[in-house]
């Protein structure tokens, strides 16, 4: 087994469909049950450093593999009423409790009419 085999770069997984990352999660964790029953019957010190780089290499494609689920969940839900928490921008509590722009610069028909009947004087004050 060569080293550069077990290292995957997220570049070359983002081309591919969803089986092909699932069959690579598959060599992957095979790859990883090999090299740590080798370090159990007593293997070299670089298998520890090819674990470190499968671990590496199967987060990569769970990544590559929810970050095309999450796209896809986006797209379906693009033009739906409601969307999912997990989908909904995180931003702060406050932010999230604050009132829209549509409620924040909405007017009270008494409003309305208290404006109309007595706007805010203008004064010209000499400098």
């Amino acid at each position: 087994m060569a080293p550069s085999e077990n290292r995957v770069k997220a570049a070359a997984l983002w081309g591919k469909n969803k089986d092909e990352l699932k069959s690579e999660l598959d060599r992957l964790k095979g790859n990883l049950v090999t090299l740590r029953t080798q370090k159990i019957a007593g293997g070299a010190s670089s298998k520890l450093n090819q674990i470190h780089d499968v671990r590496k290499s199967i987060a990569r494609v769970l990544t590559i593999i929810n970050a095309n689920q999450r796209h896809q969940l986006r797209l379906y839900y693009q033009k739906k009423k409601y969307l999912p928490l997990d989908l909904r921008p995180k931003q702060t509590r406050a932010i999230r409790r604050r009132l829209t722009k549509e409620e924040a610069s909405r007017v009270t028909e008494k409003q309305r009419k208290r404006q109309i009947h007595f706007p805010k004087r203008t004064y010209a004050v000499k400098a």
